[in-house]
């Protein structure tokens, strides 16, 4: 469960509605008709842009991106350097036994693939094609809420207009003015809570996680060429830290020297 995405999407419509109370009664923010147009509008123009097959992934996507955090990757480098250890010792087909117990079937099956002699060279190119796919996927995911963040603030402009419309359409009685314009701004107040507060926000951090999780296949994937080409543990262990911010690689380098 990642803590941080739940924070701060329960945080920030918590701050959005204590802002509506502030204002008066929630109620004076309600329009059902203006909640059904953008709501409405939005999935519908989803369903218009993006295949069925990409929308019936939309809920997986969001329950990965509350529920999953990535490992840390200085775990993942101790793995794959202990990796390169038993190999060094032991020879690359001992390996076979350690693959038991490790849980992430990418570095299962790169690990494999060298221990049952595959070429490097397409050891390194199947392991780079699942990556890229993998960012396309993410891509798609992303792509989507991107899509609702465009769209919810036009539909939430359209429904003002319309508003704005029927109450120039009727200018008999000066006092329901204010209250028509009131209502007509709720469609547009509607669709930027929609993009700015869960859409957009959405999109941002499948991006950031997926940067996350391309850094960290592609640590299993350098691990994986320096196991199969013999390289020594400390070689395969430095080649990996550069993958790690500053701060962490002095951490780990103070560790060591304190151990």
């Amino acid at each position: 469960m990642d803590l941080g995405v739940i924070f701060g999407f329960i945080g920030t419509w918590i701050l959005i509605f204590w802002t509506l109370i502030l204002g008066g009664s929630l109620l004076v923010y309600v329009d059902v008709p203006s909640v059904i147009l953008i709501l409405g509008a939005s999935v519908t123009v989803l369903f218009f842009v993006c295949p069925m097959g990409n929308i019936k992934n939309l809920l997986p996507v969001m329950k990965r991106l509350f529920f999953y955090k990535s490992p840390p990757i200085d775990d993942l480098i101790d793995q794959m350097v202990g990796f390169a250890e038993t190999a060094r010792r032991d020879g690359i087909l001992s390996l076979e036994n350690s693959l038991k117990e490790v849980e992430d079937e990418f570095v299962v099956r790169g690990i494999q693939m060298a221990v049952d002699g595959t070429d490097p060279e397409l050891i390194e190119q199947i392991m780079e094609n699942e990556l890229e796919s993998l960012m396309d996927r993410h891509e798609v995911g992303k792509g989507m809420f991107e899509t609702l963040g465009k769209y919810a603030p036009a539909m939430g402009m359209i429904g003002t207009l319309i508003g704005l419309v029927a109450m120039l359409n009727d200018l008999s009685d000066p006092a329901k003015i204010g209250a028509g314009l009131a209502v007509a701004l709720l469609t547009t107040m509607y669709g930027s809570m929609v993009a700015n507060g869960f859409a957009l926000p959405m999109a941002d951090r499948l991006g950031t996680r997926s940067a996350e999780e391309v850094i960290y296949k592609t640590i299993i994937i350098k691990g994986v060429m320096s196991i199969q080409s013999g390289d020594n543990p400390r070689v395969v262990e430095q080649k990996l830290k550069t993958f790690l911010p500053p701060h962490l690689r002095k951490m780990s380098d103070d560790e060591e020297q304190a151990a």
